[in-house]
């Protein structure tokens, strides 16, 4: 490979934004062993230099997350060219264009992807994929920068902000979050963040906000400024979806860890200043077939509230890693075999399970925090993808805990009660029709009656445009479908419905109102009790906003 590491970094970390040529990392002759190491590789379909620069850009973009770097799959299926030269260019830009009910989006029906930019999708997965640079400690350094040190920072709350019903919500592809004031339900500002930031994580504080791009940028904003501002960030490597800080007592705000899809690995930071203070690999053997995984992703992060840990999701090997973070020098990991392939999930009502979202098994796997375990596997539908799920009572099976799927119209009910409901618990008590499937998210709220399902990935306009409600105390009754793009009046555009958010006081509910780059965008807030249109926030800043975090119920794991 040509050029230094940093130049080759460099590639990489702006294919979010500009079709930059990866050839000037790797050179560019078309017999790079990187690039045609088999004979099959030379039925590929001719592609020019700049449609592979595009290929990648937009793959990067919209496909990575679900069918990995190195195209050899997960939550999506592989797309490697022994797989997809097979298929044909014709079928590939069918597929690719117009989607599956299975979860796969249509990216030119859905307004993401451009008739030729589907012709040059279809061509470039039949190519074969180039790996991204490693980054070790002094790679991930080089890249950490200081914006403003502590010393200089403040040292009390400097703005009127109830900053616990502040909101974060990704502006996808413009690179930034807003932060909108849940009581004004007014931007306060934007920032420049990583590409398309996945999450958005509070300090056990509430002091700070911590975000992570899916280019691995993380950038570090302190709330507590007259106007709230990045103070920090660096990056970890070519992807990433995680990030989590420290909230056992005696480590508030101390540590935050960030997770990458490339370098499968994590690295430990400071919590004030995102300096990194150690990486590890997460690369190894997986659970069920005892095979070696190089592209061993991490995914979801969540933080204990009984011990200094961390519970990392490592999403090809079917592994949890329990990492202690009490003494960094020493570090102690446990590590618990589940079902493959781990992405998301959240924590039961008393935050002692981790129920934990085994995609492609179709299984949800409980790890018992306290005892640092995994307490059972349950089967549920197709591809469930919950967030981090929704608690509730269930007038007769007692706490529960519920997921929606994407690749089925249900919603899995499952007991989360050991103790006083031990005939229900991590059993599927109920399953529940929703409004369709490609869903993303579920969510409640322990002050509400209600149930919300999203339908984004869903294939139907009319789906994926509105959003489903549930009576949790008559659920037999059936999903009310609420029209919530027509409600933002947006005009044209694909309007795609996300996520829905509950303020602090559990008594609304917000959601991202998806349209495309160049459309209007808005987020609809409903009230929770009547679920009528309350507010409709269509500041033109809102670009392309998917998902958005509220501080107070992200911070204390309320949902």
């Amino acid at each position: 490979m040509k050029g230094s590491f940093k130049s080759r970094l460099a590639v990489f970390a702006v294919l979010a934004v500009l079709p930059l040529a990866i050839h000037n990392a790797y050179g560019s002759e078309r017999d790079d062993p990187l690039y045609h190491d088999e004979d099959v590789y030379r039925d590929a379909p001719k592609i020019t230099n700049k449609d592979f620069e595009a290929g990648n850009r937009i793959y990067f973009q919209r496909c990575a997350g679900c069918h990995g770097v190195l195209r050899k799959g997960a939550t999506g299926k592989p797309l490697t060219p022994d797989i997809t030269i097979g298929k044909g260019t014709d079928y590939l830009k069918a597929f690719i264009g117009y989607g599956s009910p299975g979860g796969m989006p249509g990216f030119m029906s859905g307004g993401e992807l451009t008739e030729g930019e589907v012709d040059i999708m279809a061509r470039y997965v039949q190519q074969s994929p180039v790996a991204p640079p490693e980054m070790g400690l002094k790679d991930i350094e080089a890249t950490w920068k200081v914006v403003v040190p502590v010393k200089d920072r403040p040292t009390k709350k400097m703005n009127n902000i109830n900053i616990d019903n502040i909101f974060s919500t990704t502006l996808r592809d413009d690179g930034k979050v807003a932060l909108i004031d849940g009581d004004a339900k007014e931007i306060i500002t934007t920032l420049n963040t990583g590409y398309a930031v996945h999450i958005s994580r509070y300090s056990a504080s509430g002091r700070y906000l911590y975000v992570t791009g899916r280019d691995a940028k993380l950038s570090l904003i302190d709330l507590w400024m007259k106007v709230p501002a990045v103070v920090a960030e660096v990056k970890t490597g070519v992807e990433a979806r995680s990030i989590e800080t420290s909230k056992y007592k005696g480590f508030e705000d101390k540590y935050a860890i960030s997770g990458t899809y490339w370098p499968p690995q994590y690295v430990i930071h400071e919590g004030d200043t995102l300096k990194p203070l150690k990486v590890v690999s997460t690369s190894g053997i997986a659970s069920e077939t005892n095979e070696f995984v190089r592209e061993a992703r991490v995914a979801a992060i969540v933080a204990s509230h009984y011990h200094p840990e961390f519970m990392v999701n490592v999403k090809e090997t079917g592994k949890v890693l329990i990492v202690n973070y009490s003494d960094l020098n020493n570090l102690k990991t446990t590590t618990i075999d589940t079902p493959r392939f781990l992405h998301d999930g959240g924590f039961e009502s008393t935050k002692r399970y981790f129920m934990d979202a085994a995609n492609a098994s179709n299984k949800i796997a409980v790890i018992d925090i306290k005892e640092g375990k995994l307490a059972a596997t349950i089967d549920v539908d197709k591809v469930p993808h919950p967030g981090r799920g929704a608690n509730f009572i269930d007038p007769k099976f007692g706490p529960v805990w519920a997921t929606s799927h994407l690749g089925a119209d249900t919603i899995a009910v499952i007991g989360t009660d050991p103790v006083k409901h031990k005939q229900h618990a991590w059993k599927v008590v109920r399953t529940v029709k929703g409004h369709g499937s490609g869903s993303l998210f579920i969510k409640s709220h322990p002050k509400s009656k209600n149930l919300w399902v999203d339908a984004p990935l869903n294939p139907d306009a009319a789906i994926n445009q509105s959003v489903g409600v549930l009576d949790i105390n008559n659920l037999d009754k059936g999903v009310t479908v609420l029209p919530i793009a027509e409600w933002a009046n947006l005009g044209e555009g694909s309007k795609r419905v996300v996520q829905p958010e509950y303020n602090k006081a559990g008594d609304e509910v917000w959601f991202a109102v998806w349209n495309g780059s160049k459309q209007k965008s808005a987020i609809v807030v409903v009230d929770d009790k009547t679920r009528k249109l309350k507010k409709v926030i269509d500041d033109p800043r809102l670009i392309t906003p998917t998902g958005h975090f509220n501080l107070y119920n992200t911070m204390h794991d309320i949902y």
